[in-house]
């Protein structure tokens, strides 16, 4: 099967002066004779991460890529190195990756740009170190959008709970500081308890707990990744006897990021009101779809795309941005929504 065009002027110089987009293919790219693509999973706790790594090999099929028997980090760097070194043993010729220290990888990153070897990273965005592209949502909207809805329905006024991912993770520093600056600017009635979970749902629970006993009124979470977040957090709220439905005086709103199945049952059953469905079907299509890419030397400049989403420069390289939407009970059972497509 045949690769198919990313976007309809993304593929050709002539394409861009007949569409007038920002997007086109030029000079090759690392790579050009095509090859193996070697994969490493970042971890193998968290619900969507797993949905993931379902998606991927669908994906290879679909797409016709020669990918590589994948390894798995467990979020642990040291273990994302080997992983990579021993893939490129193997005979990878390019690398998908979702470094979750964003900090810690640079020289990996710097090694494979001297051997040549095009690296696409996944849901993280490296701090340093050339990528060929960088497949991802824009996370800073995770935390704007994830403000406004906490904000909306508590009128502005009330406790908040932020359960953050880990802040050496680029997707924690912009969630958090994105959630932080708009609950400042839009609602500063509201008083926000910052949580450093490190993604952790054992930490995620000790601290909502704390937090919990130490101000029994808070009425709102934000959790920055329900796939590790989501069972702590109703464990506790449980616990405490707050996990009652949005009519009741005592409901805490509570909003996640992943759109994993477990979080819409949890909406459609009334145990939390929103999510931001973070795409884990299109994160590993557009991963190894940039992946062959760059095996065939092609090459993207900044524009729009003809799947909903928008390429933007980065000092290190490219990143998709791929489309986020929020989910509450009004569209929870929209079908289009990679949740309710998990079997």
């Amino acid at each position: 099967m045949k690769l198919k065009p990313l976007a309809a002027c993304a593929v050709l110089v002539a394409a861009l002066a007949a569409c007038g987009s920002d997007t086109t293919t030029t000079t090759p790219a690392a790579g050009g004779e095509g090859g193996k693509v070697g994969i490493d999973h970042p971890r193998a706790d968290s619900d969507f991460w797993n949905s993931y790594i379902k998606y991927v090999p669908e994906m290879a099929d679909e797409l016709d890529v020669e990918l590589m028997t994948a390894t798995n980090s467990q979020n642990d760097v040291a273990k994302l190195v080997n992983n990579v070194q021993a893939l490129i043993g193997q005979g990878a010729k390019a690398i998908v990756m979702a470094p979750q220290d964003t900090g810690a990888i640079a020289s990996t990153l710097q090694n494979l740009e001297n051997k040549n070897i095009p690296v696409v990273t996944v849901d993280t965005r490296p701090d340093k170190g050339k990528v060929y592209m960088v497949v991802r949502a824009d996370n800073r909207a995770y935390g704007t959008k994830s403000c406004e809805y906490l904000g909306e329905q508590l009128g502005g006024k009330g406790k908040v709970v932020q359960l953050m991912g880990a802040l050496s993770s680029i997707n924690g520093r912009d969630r958090a500081e994105a959630f932080g600056e708009c609950m400042k600017e839009k609602f500063p009635g509201i008083e926000v308890f910052d949580e450093p979970t490190e993604w952790e749902g054992s930490k995620a629970a000790s601290m909502l707990q704390t937090r919990l006993e130490q101000h029994p009124d808070v009425k709102g979470i934000y959790m920055h990744a329900g796939g590790v977040h989501l069972a702590p957090t109703l464990q506790v709220l449980k616990q405490k006897g707050l996990l009652l439905p949005p009519d009741d005086p005592k409901h805490v709103v509570v909003i996640s990021n992943d759109g994993i199945p477990q979080e819409f049952e949890a909406i459609r059953k009334g145990e939390i009101d929103a999510t931001i469905s973070q795409p884990a079907d299109l994160y590993a299509k557009y991963a190894l779809y940039y992946a062959k890419a760059a095996l065939e030397g092609k090459t993207f400049e900044p524009g729009a795309t003809d799947h909903d989403s928008t390429i933007i420069e980065l000092p290190n390289g490219l990143e998709d941005q791929l489309p986020a939407p929020l989910v509450t009970k009004d569209n929870v059972e929209d079908q289009t929504l990679w949740g309710n497509q998990v079997k």
